[in-house]
């Protein structure tokens, strides 16, 4: 599966330099939160690669190992037990905004993004609310959405249930910049 999503995003990305002006980062930022009653569960990755072209086609991807947690242990089950890093080392976003919007202007625009999420092996076609902020020489894409953990078929054990969240949420803020062909 980790080949099959290189293949597609590299072909992707060659299409997308090919035919528009491409946006790229490598470090965008990716966090998830998950809040219970018993425990709090949050973790960041700001090795993101993100890409965008002018006609609106993006792709996010995610190594799965990047994630930093407040402390080890927690780090150790997520990529151990739950996403199954070494089995699943990379989750992705492929799709396209659905909105009009002008990255040579600067200003914000409210959109969506249609696409596949792919998470632990499973992809869902996911429509995602966010903003584009369009400002200088530089493209920041905003998003908040949910995740629920069984459409990803992650599994979390009855011991441990009441200290992970059944739907987690997910916060994207990646900051893009043009690239130089």
């Amino acid at each position: 599966m980790l080949k099959q999503i290189t293949i597609a995003a590299g072909l992707f990305m060659t299409s997308m330099v090919a035919n528009a002006q491409l946006y790229i980062t490598q470090s965008g930022n990716v966090s998830f939160f998950s809040a219970t009653a018993m425990e709090n569960i949050d973790a960041t990755n700001t090795q993101v690669r993100t890409l965008l072209n002018t006609k609106g086609e993006l792709v996010f991807l995610i190594s799965n190992t990047e994630f930093k947690f407040p402390n080890k242990l927690m780090q150790e089950h997520f990529n151990e037990k739950y996403i199954e890093s070494e089995k699943y080392p990379q989750s992705a976003f492929k799709g396209k905004i659905n909105e009009a919007f002008d990255l040579t202007k600067p200003g914000e625009y409210a959109v969506t993004a249609t696409g596949k999420l792919n998470i632990h092996g499973v992809e869902q076609d996911r429509t995602i609310n966010g903003k584009i902020v369009v400002r200088d020489n530089e493209v920041q894409l905003i998003a908040v959405f949910k995740v629920k953990l069984t459409d990803h078929q992650i599994q979390v054990p009855k011991l441990v249930m009441a200290k992970i969240a059944e739907e987690v949420e997910v916060k994207v803020d990646c900051s893009l910049l043009p690239k130089s062909k």
